[in-house]
């Protein structure tokens, strides 16, 4: 159960990892076509908020890998599991906000690597 965590977070942390790429280096290319609801002319002049969002997906894929070097397997589960809800609640919230898929590309993942490390702990 516990490996089956651990690679559920080296998926969250990569899909991450993607999003930060996308968003700080490639929002005015390989963006326009992962976003095509957005409007076009929108994505330059976007292009620093962008940036910024993609830091904070860094932040989180950080957080993510982080928990996998700790040693002390508590810490290590409950870092893990802090940065899989900073994901799942950014996916509940994209998916209200946004899109539903933003749900089920970030916040299901997550949400299943937390199940996860919750039935590791207790069973």
């Amino acid at each position: 159960m516990l490996l089956l965590a651990k690679i559920v977070v080296i998926i969250v942390a990569l899909l991450h990892l993607y999003f930060l790429w996308l968003e700080m280096f490639a929002w005015t290319t390989k963006a326009k076509k992962v976003f095509r609801q957005f409007p076009e002319n929108l994505f330059e002049p976007t292009k620093t908020l962008a940036a910024n969002q993609g830091l904070y997906n860094g932040f989180l894929a950080a957080g993510l890998l982080w928990s996998l070097i700790i040693q002390d397997p508590i810490w290590q589960v409950n870092v893990a599991l802090f940065f899989l809800g900073c994901v799942a609640i950014a996916g509940i919230y994209g998916a209200l906000t946004a899109s539903k898929k933003i749900f089920v590309v970030q916040g299901l993942p997550a949400l299943l690597g937390i199940v996860l490390f919750l039935l590791y702990l207790f069973f």
